[in-house]
């Protein structure tokens, strides 16, 4: 029995200070949010370009030398087809956009009763 009035007298003793527990959850708080901020920025860093590289490796395959490429000319592919193809590509760009009139009608919409929007019942809700 004495042992439990002398556990209840030092657990009276000891006082915590409301603001050093808020001390202590900001200093808490800021340690997780920064180590995770360092943890983000060096994964970003270093270890994403390392496993771009290896899906690259493992994806594709080596990258080739321009050395390595041979030049194979197709004589069917002339400069009549190179023509007509980029005059297509100059026509599908420049024709994005269909061309309308540039006159605006504004009608205005009829407004439709609503019970939802009355305010005829709240200035007449006297208790």
């Amino acid at each position: 029995m004495a042992n439990l009035l002398a556990l209840i007298e030092t657990t009276q003793q000891i006082a915590v200070d409301p603001i050093e527990e808020g001390y202590i959850i900001l200093v808490t708080g800021l340690f997780i949010v920064f180590t995770g901020l360092i943890l983000l920025t060096l994964i970003f860093k270093y270890a994403l370009p390392l496993m771009l590289y290896a899906y690259k490796l493992i994806s594709k395959g080596p990258d080739k030398k321009i050395s390595e490429i041979s030049a194979v000319a197709n004589e069917d592919f002339t400069g009549e087809i190179v023509a007509a193809i980029s005059a297509a590509v100059h026509l599908h760009l420049n024709d994005q956009h269909d061309h309308e009139n540039a006159i605006l009608t504004i009608k205005q919409a009829r407004k439709m009763y609503s019970p939802w929007s009355s305010k005829l019942y709240g200035v007449y809700n006297k208790r």
